[in-house]
C-alpha cells in the first residue's frame, strides 16, 4: 500500500525563522515576483516546499553571493530557460534513441532474412550444363 503524504505549507513567520530573515524581506521578494506563495481564503501566505526551495536559492544568491534583486531575477529567468532547453534536449534524445532502436531492429530483421536466403541458395542443388556433342 502506497501512502501519499500531504504537501506541507508554511506560514511567513515559520519561513522567516527557518532562514533567519525578516518577514519583510520575504514580502519584498514576493513583490518583486521572485516567489509566488499560495494564499489561503483569509489571504494568508502559504509557502509550499517548492516555494521554500526557491526562497533558499534566492537567499543564497542575495545574502551569500551578494547579487542584487535584478540580478537574481535574471538568474532565475535563465535557470528556467536552461531547464526548458534541457527538457527539450532530453525529449529529442529519447526520440533519437527510440528511432535508432527501431532502425536497429529493422536492420537486424533484414540481415536475418538475407542470411536465410543465402542459406537457402547454398542448399539448392545447382543445375549443371554439359555441352552436347556436335553431330558431324
Amino acid at each position: 500500500m502506497i501512502v501519499r503524504r500531504k504537501k506541507g505549507y508554511f506560514s511567513i513567520s515559520a519561513v522567516a525563522k527557518m532562514f533567519s530573515i525578516h518577514q519583510q524581506t520575504i514580502r519584498l521578494y514576493e513583490k518583486e515576483g521572485l516567489i509566488s506563495p499560495k494564499r489561503s481564503e483569509g489571504n494568508t501566505r502559504l509557502f509550499s516546499e517548492e516555494d521554500i526551495e526557491q526562497l533558499e536559492n534566492i537567499i543564497h544568491l542575495t545574502h551569500k553571493m551578494g547579487i542584487n534583486i535584478a540580478g537574481v531575477e535574471m538568474i532565475l529567468r535563465l535557470q528556467r530557460q536552461v531547464g526548458k532547453l534541457q527538457k527539450g534536449m532530453n525529449e529529442l534524445f529519447d526520440k533519437v534513441n527510440k528511432d535508432l532502436a527501431q532502425q536497429s531492429t529493422e536492420a537486424r530483421a533484414a540481415a536475418q532474412e538475407t542470411a536465410k536466403k543465402i542459406a537457402a541458395l547454398k542448399t539448392t542443388p545447382r543445375l549443371t550444363y554439359t555441352k552436347s556433342p556436335k553431330n558431324s
